[in-house]
């Protein structure tokens, strides 16, 4: 469940970076009909934003299992193991209280 959520936030994360390069080119583009920007600069704007968008998500490292075991562990959620002992404990406890 925990994975689903940060694997949607890292998507969510990459569609934006492509949300964002999209609505700059056209802004760029509106500009150029407008004769803000000749149509050479606003190729030479848009391979920059390009560039600058592939040279950052370069710099990305993928998320690794044990990225996500230590973020988890960082957060003190209990474990599968430890939730099973609490139901344990919990149960002899309740043996207890019906004797």
């Amino acid at each position: 469940m925990m994975v689903d959520q940060l694997k949607k936030a890292l998507l969510a994360g990459l569609g934006s970076a492509a949300y964002t390069y999209e609505k700059a080119s056209k802004v760029i583009d509106e500009m150029v009909i407008k004769g803000k920007l000749t149509i050479d600069e606003g190729k030479e704007l848009s391979e920059e934003l390009k560039k600058d968008i592939v040279s950052k998500s370069e710099k990305v490292k993928p998320v690794t299992k044990k990225d996500i075991i230590d973020i988890l562990k960082e957060t003190n959620f209990a474990t599968k193991d430890e939730i099973v002992d609490i139901k344990n404990r919990l149960t002899e406890l309740e043996k207890k209280l019906k004797q």
